[in-house]
């Protein structure tokens, strides 16, 4: 029992001295950058989120197979966790003091393009969305560096927590990409 009120006294010591600044510290130009940054990332991640669901319903239409069956399943978790880091996004856009974008300005500020074709094979599906994954990491790599410029620990907190997912899914993509060769 005194262990855990020790931790918490170091924990709660440990945020009251830290230099980080809070949301509240940041000074206004920092935090309409971050927020530009934050919603280029909710524009590519609602995108890859569209596409990547896209896939897991064309993966489950597509004749069962075990690498199929697999990809659907997969795509549909990787769509969940997409589309929970859009409302992560927007929260933090607006905790920082800015403006999440609204869904007509998502289509201008995406880099992650849809596919345009109508058919897409499975083995063309994995080395689209590893290509659009890859996209991703390094906007969040390059907004975690505004971040840090701007010492904003709770932006870079969630771009961490995004940056895990990411690679997560890479390597699950790039696995799947070796299975199908």
């Amino acid at each position: 029992m005194a262990q855990v009120g020790l931790s918490r006294t170091i924990v709660s010591k440990a945020v009251e001295t830290s230099p980080a600044a809070s949301a509240m510290e940041l000074d206004p130009a920092g935090a309409a950058q971050i927020s530009r940054a934050l919603n280029a990332l909710l524009a590519d991640s609602f995108a890859l989120y569209l596409k990547t669901k896209y896939f897991h319903w064309r993966a489950g239409s597509l004749p069962s197979g075990a690498e199929e069956l697999s990809n659907h399943l997969e795509f549909g978790e990787h769509a969940d966790e997409l589309f929970a880091a859009t409302d992560h996004l927007a929260a933090r856009v607006r905790a920082i003091g800015g403006r999440s974008s609204p869904l007509g300005d998502i289509g201008q500020l995406r880099r992650i393009r849809d596919g345009e074709r109508r058919f897409v094979r499975p083995s063309d599906m994995l080395s689209e969305l590893t290509e659009d994954n890859e996209a991703l990491m390094q906007a969040i790599r390059d907004a975690r560096g505004l971040c840090e410029r701007h010492n904003d620990v709770g932006t870079l907190n969630l771009l961490d927590t995004l940056t895990d997912q990411t690679e997560r899914r890479g390597l699950f993509l790039a696995e799947m990409s070796r299975d199908n060769e």
